[in-house]
């Protein structure tokens, strides 16, 4: 995964004054960006995604420039080809799993009695064990359901690098390790390059091929993470 991130952003509040200022290059398939609550892990992943400006600085991947500054590059977010998945999975209340899945491949996925099927959904309902609640809604689903419907969703546009904010925060522990066993695998199997956020040891561990520690907005390289010991749900 050639990614690569020199950005700084300074935010402002009558309170506060907060400068984001972070560089690194990932070359692994795996990337833990790890530090606690409130750093700047989710303000960096926002601006890989596009969906924060940084005030200066570029952002590449794969050889090719999504953000910079001083030539005013600034890819939009569906351009980059960057799949998304945010912490509380930002499921559609409205719209069934085979919905939620098939959101933006057509504009009539927004009409929740669009029923059609579509190669591409059936894959991922299959290959993520969720063609038996395919009908289900959102408020009908466990927190594991969730979870590979929102990943099913981010995947089924085939993006270029797949973003995971706290993926694994909203689960209690014994489905927080199953959890980590089902992404790794399929990231493996996949070959999709990830970046995934996280203040847990335990993902660190379990992902952490390559990690960058950010504390109070500033990122620090690390080869390999050495801090915690890996787990027993680690693949490698």
């Amino acid at each position: 995964m050639p990614l690569n991130v020199a950005i700084r952003k300074t935010f402002e509040t009558a309170e506060r004054r907060f400068t984001l200022d972070i560089a690194f290059s990932a070359n692994t398939q795996r990337l833990v960006l790890f530090g606690p609550s409130g750093a700047g892990k989710s303000l960096t992943l926002q601006a890989i995604a596009g969906l924060l400006r940084p005030d200066e600085g570029t952002i590449t991947l794969h050889g090719t420039t999504l953000f910079d500054s001083a030539v005013g590059i600034d890819q939009k977010p569906q351009a980059r080809k960057i799949a998304y998945l945010f912490q509380d999975y930002a499921l559609f209340p409205h719209l069934n799993v085979r919905q939620n899945i098939g959101f933006g491949l057509h504009r009539g996925w927004l009409n929740p009695r669009a029923r059609g099927a579509h190669t591409e959904v059936d894959y991922w309902l299959d290959a993520l064990e969720l063609r038996g609640v395919a009908g289900n809604h959102p408020a009908q689903l466990s927190g594991g359901q969730k979870q590979r419907v929102a990943l099913a969703r981010a995947l089924v546009s085939q993006p270029r690098l797949l973003l995971l904010d706290e993926p694994f925060s909203a689960l209690d522990s014994q489905l927080r390790q199953r959890m980590r066993r089902e992404l790794s695998d399929l990231q493996t199997r996949l070959d999709i390059p990830m970046v995934l956020i996280t203040h847990d040891p335990d993902d660190v561990a379990a992902f952490g091929d390559q990690v960058v520690q950010i504390s109070d907005g500033r990122g620090r390289e690390d080869h390999p993470f050495t801090g915690y010991a890996r787990s027993e749900a680690s693949p490698r």
